[in-house]
């Protein structure tokens, strides 16, 4: 225990902590005056007149105080450092201490020593910065009888010890951990999956600590101190990292997007990166015409509902008979990973409240999750291909001949899972998002990285041919462990890849066009290939995909691209008219402008020849040495000359 100062911070400001003996680098585990530094260490830690422990600086200037009711003043009062970490203040009375008025262990910083008990009124809080030991952002504590880390400006739950679902995995905190936290009697067992040959231990050497991201972590001490478990672990684990029906994916660069028929609930948070407020339906659902999103390998939160059926149709039904229903699970008997309950039992989960802590890919296969959607935001439109897990594959992409453009068959989808991948002459590759209205999507490239220092700006060539063209940079991220704002994850590349408008649908018969309005299926190239070609005065526009009218007049077919050709004719037309017109006038204006300066500059310049002569002439009439006769004998042609 004594005076430090950090080596990060800038300045000189000292703070009086406790740290473990001979650590290198020191590792601090409570701090007196954690908001109120010291300028320097010219400062004494001392028992007052007012029978407090206080930090002293200067003219006795209080920098922190055990601040005890001074009304009763016992002549002896004593503070001692114990071997657990834990500094005790109290009485003495010419004996060894007796009365404890204070302790270090009831006010602690980021720190949990063996010897602490967790309550409801301890709480840990995180250091600003590693540079700063100040309150910062995050609280661990206990609410309502659950573990939380909260973040302190806005109470807002960090992560939580949730009580594990009978079917599903949660990030329960492990038992070793709890026991350490209420000081319970008992051995720990080892928490590191990766040391398996190491016995159970006590209490001592172990610590927990809170960090300045809000990771709460337990350590040990053998040799050395090893990180033996920390929550939460990455972005997905979270608390409701996506929001309210929101799914998380570890794998993906950007880790959040909402479920098939939900949006964001704010579009502008949702593109800025804040992803806290969720996703909402697209449309309500209260209808025994609704139906379900089959959802494979999901981490989802507590359900509200345990009900005994018969088979997966009875649950289903007991679903939708509720308004508030917004998704079920049929579990068959055996399945339950919880041994508090009867094996052979057949059960059907019910959530009745909104859908959180979702997450994709998860490592445990639970049973599916059927989530309900309403028909009209999830049924096919015009050949577009059915979902793959939480992908929504728009047309014209294709995994299937059944559905899409056989053009843009290039795609896969592994059911069992749920994963979309998108097949090359390199190899396949996951596809994490795609942008229906940008035409792109994104894929993982695990195998080179774009974004290493030595290899940045090399391109791995896909061979793409048409209709799909890669984009020129990838899109990296070099970011460990980001629990912030930034969704990104750690270690990924993903290469961005677009694809051209397509041509008319293919078809079969005329039925195959009555997704298509005013089309018809014929074969107009000679190619073999039939097609969904617009009728007359229709043309194909093959972003909005469909037949829009054609306002010159023009046929269908494959008229799209005469229409540009005549356009950009006109725009040229017009606009080399427009610039002449612009520049004749200029000169026109010039011109003018030209002679008007030029007139004036004349008349200054006659006014001032004309005053000049005049004063001449006088002057000349006036002079003393012409008399009378001079003057009569001055020839006039002369003078008007002079005049003149």
């Amino acid at each position: 225990m004594g005076f430090f100062t950090l080596e990060e911070s800038t300045g000189s400001r000292s703070y009086l902590g406790i740290w473990y003996y001979r650590s290198n680098p020191r590792i601090i585990v409570w701090v007196a005056n954690r908001n109120n530094p010291l300028p320097d260490d010219g400062a004494g830690f001392a028992i007052t007149d007012d029978g407090n422990l206080q930090i002293l600086h200067g003219n006795a200037t209080s920098y922190w105080s055990t601040e005890l009711d001074s009304t009763s003043k016992p002549a002896y009062r004593e503070a001692k450092l114990l071997d657990s970490g834990n500094l005790v203040f109290g009485d003495t009375n010419n004996a060894p201490l007796t009365t404890t008025l204070w302790k270090s262990f009831a006010h602690p910083t980021d720190t949990f020593l063996p010897g602490m008990k967790m309550s409801e009124t301890l709480k840990l809080i995180s250091w600003e910065s590693k540079a700063d030991p100040k309150e910062g952002k995050f609280s661990f504590q206990l609410d309502e009888g659950r573990f939380v880390i909260l973040i302190n400006d806005h109470y807002i739950v960090h992560w939580a010890d949730v009580e594990s679902s009978d079917f599903f995995n949660s990030e329960r905190m492990p038992d070793g951990v709890t026991k350490f936290l209420f000081n319970t009697t008992g051995s720990v067992p080892n928490l590191n999956p990766y040391n398996k040959t190491r016995p159970p231990s006590d209490y001592n050497n172990r610590r927990i600590r809170l960090d300045v991201d809000g990771k709460l972590q337990y350590w040990n001490f053998d040799t050395n101190w090893s990180l033996q478990w920390s929550e939460p672990r990455d972005k997905c684990s979270v608390s409701n990292a996506c929001g309210n029906f929101g799914s998380c994916n570890l794998y993906n660069m950007l880790a959040c997007r909402c479920l098939p028929g939900f949006k964001p609930a704010s579009l502008e948070n949702w593109r800025n990166g804040d992803f806290s407020g969720g996703c909402n339906r697209s449309s309500a659902v209260c209808g025994k015409n609704d139906t379900f999103l089959r959802l494979k390998m999901m981490r989802v939160g507590q359900q509200n509902h345990n009900l005994k059926v018969e088979n997966d149709t009875k649950c289903r039904e007991e679903c939708l008979n509720q308004c508030s229903c917004q998704a079920y699970s049929f579990v068959k008997g055996g399945v339950n990973k919880r041994r508090d309950r009867q094996p052979g039992i057949n059960m059907c989960l019910i959530w009745t409240d909104v859908l959180q802590d979702l997450q994709e890919e998860y490592s445990y296969s639970g049973p599916d999750l059927f989530v309900r959607v309403s028909i009209a935001d999830t049924a096919l439109k015009a050949k577009s291909c059915e979902p793959c897990g939480i992908n929504v594959i728009p047309y014209p992409l294709s995994n299937g001949s059944d559905c899409g453009d056989p053009m843009y068959s290039s795609f896969d989808c592994d059911t069992p899972t749920g994963k979309l991948s998108f097949k090359t002459q390199n190899g396949t590759y996951n596809v994490t998002t795609i942008d229906q209205d940008k035409r792109t999507f994104a894929i993982q490239d695990k195998d080179v990285d774009h974004c290493n220092s030595s290899t940045r700006g090399q391109m791995r060539e896909f061979n793409l041919s048409l209709p799909f063209k890669m984009n020129a940079k990838p899109r990296c991220d070099t970011v460990a462990g980001n629990l912030g704002s930034n969704i990104s994850s750690q270690g990924l590349v993903e290469i961005v890849i677009g694809w051209e408008p397509p041509p008319e649908p293919v078809c079969t018969s005329s039925a195959d066009c009555e997704d298509w309005p005013n089309s018809t299926c014929k074969n107009v190239t000679g190619s073999g290939k039939m097609r969904c070609h617009c009728n007359s005065n229709f043309r194909w526009d093959g972003m909005a995909l469909n037949c829009a009218q054609d306002v010159d007049g023009q046929s269908g077919g494959s008229s799209r691209k005469k229409k540009p050709l005549s356009l950009i004719v006109g725009v040229t037309i017009a606009s080399v008219i427009v610039l002449s017109s612009i520049f004749l006038y200029t000169c026109i204006l010039m011109r003018k402008k030209a002679r008007r300066r030029e007139s004036q500059q004349n008349t200054e310049r006659n006014a001032a020849l004309m005053y000049g002569t005049e004063k001449r002439v006088k002057n000349f009439i006036d002079a003393e040495e012409l008399n009378e006769e001079d003057k009569k004998g001055i020839d006039p042609l002369i003078l008007q000359s002079c005049l003149g």
